[in-house]
């Protein structure tokens, strides 16, 4: 039986697919590139090849690696390559959260240390906490850790920062959307965590790398609205 919410001082979040909308960003702006050139595109077969492109032997940090990424699927989607176009990269900077991101995290936050766990880079994760209300108790990206997730050693540098105040990563609820990049390795690492399916309605993986094997979460719900309601309910409960 999971653990309850109330016994836990901390919530680390991936922060690209979870909070924030990364495959509606990319295909808006694929798609404005498509009208651009008079042409149009499929939104979830320009998603599989992203992500093709994104886990190529020479990836890059992301999101700088969407400019690589663009000029690999560009030509497979019949979009222009020319230099103007690839601006893949750059549209990182107005992708969205999901709706209820915003509100959940703030609700979150009045009970628990919040801390961002992104494979994204520090540039990135600005924007995206802008996009978020900054509720981060702590932030953590590939530059600040130098790998990115699933790796352990992403992980151990949260665990160093937790210890560092006295506790340890039994007072961590990890929450992801991501089964390659956080819910296999976080139950690897004997973390509980909290899956937020947010393709529920949709088939496959979409942009996020397809695991291994499937992990059943500790906790499972299809939004961060849902989460949410779920914490302040068991927290209500304990008071």
């Amino acid at each position: 039986m999971a653990r309850g919410f109330s016994e836990f001082k901390y919530m680390t979040f991936d922060v690209v697919g979870t909070l924030i909308d990364f495959e509606g960003g990319i295909t808006t702006c694929l798609a404005g590139i498509a009208a651009e050139a008079g042409v149009s595109i499929d939104g979830e077969e320009a998603l599989a090849l992203y992500r093709q492109a994104r886990y190529m032997p020479d990836a890059n940090l992301f999101p700088d690696d969407l400019a690589r990424v663009y000029t690999v699927i560009a030509p497979r989607l019949g979009l222009p390559a020319e230099e103007k176009y690839a601006r893949l990269r750059d549209s990182a900077s107005v992708w969205r959260g999901f709706s209820d991101s915003k509100a959940a995290l703030a609700d979150l936050a009045t009970s628990h240390k919040l801390i961002a766990m992104t494979n994204a880079r520090r540039w990135a994760l600005d924007h995206f906490e802008k996009q978020l209300g900054s509720p981060f108790f702590a932030t953590f990206t590939a530059d600040d850790t130098g790998t990115e997730k699933p790796d352990p050693a992403f992980f151990q540098k949260v665990f160093d920062f937790v210890a560092s105040r006295g506790d340890s990563k039994d007072d961590i609820l990890h929450v992801a959307q991501s089964q390659h990049h956080d819910i296999g390795i976080s139950r690897a690492l004997g973390m509980t965590n909290c899956w937020i399916e947010r393709r529920h309605a949709q088939k496959g993986y979409g942009g996020t790398i397809e695991p291994e094997r499937f992990t059943v979460p500790d906790y499972h719900f299809t939004s961060m609205a849902a989460f949410a309601a779920a914490v302040r309910e068991s927290m209500k409960e304990r008071t």
